[in-house]
């Protein structure tokens, strides 16, 4: 299991792995997002926490693709198949290596970021903590449909269109939360307690349906 971490961390990191491509697509959507709104510091910080989680959402769909699929056309998911580990087990290494490799370096730039947006230091560390906690939930949902599309040649928009109903309370509980840090009569304990309880019933179930997908695909 380690060195099926250390092999993703390392496909990942790859030119055309995910990782900085995702980045950059954060980056194009911060940097955008001000030019079409104006100059209104205040306006921008009022809708930073959105902006930020909206971006790293999308980012974080860019290399679900390649979840299984560079395994499928290589043959290496026969051999996980055949492997003596549980596929599920296989699934969650997977998902913990893609979302080391790509979705926490979003959270590491949301504060360089949030500064783009003219947010306070607490609205920033209210966006990095729901993004720390509710980035890992689009990974394990997206391994489903990554899992679902696997056989597909081109399954990209098929998994956002698949995954996008059961990310939505995702951005939902992470965006509440994080303006209940920084708006006195919103609360902000219950909807990231919410984001936490969902992160991990997807972290729990997301790899066990994968894991049945592909076994389905496979036979």
């Amino acid at each position: 299991m380690r060195a099926l971490f250390v092999r993703e961390l390392r496909l990942a990191s790859r030119v055309g792995g995910g990782a900085l491509t995702g980045l950059l697509f954060y980056l194009a959507v911060v940097t955008v997002i001000p030019f079409g709104v104006g100059p209104d510091l205040k306006l921008l910080a009022r809708i930073g926490p959105a902006v930020l989680w909206i971006g790293a959402l999308l980012a974080g769909l860019l290399g679900l693709e390649r979840l299984f699929q560079q395994d499928r056309e290589d043959g290496s998911l026969a051999l996980l198949l055949t492997g003596h580990h549980p596929l599920a087990l296989v699934v969650m290494v997977k998902c913990l290596a893609h979302w080391v490799a790509t979705g926490l370096p979003l959270i590491v730039a949301a504060p360089v970021f949030g500064l783009f947006m003219n947010m306070s230091a607490e609205g920033i560390g209210a966006v990095v903590l729901t993004l720390l906690a509710g980035t890992p939930a689009i990974t394990f949902i997206g391994a489903v449909g990554a899992a679902v599309t696997v056989t597909l040649a081109r399954g990209g928009l098929l998994i956002a269109i698949l995954i996008l109903p059961l990310i939505i309370p995702v951005l939902i509980f992470g965006v509440t939360a994080a303006y209940g840090a920084v708006e006195d009569p919103a609360p902000f304990l219950p909807p990231f307690l919410i984001l936490c309880a969902i992160t991990l019933f997807f972290a729990a179930l997301g790899p066990l349906a994968a894991a049945f997908a592909i076994g389905q695909s496979a036979e």
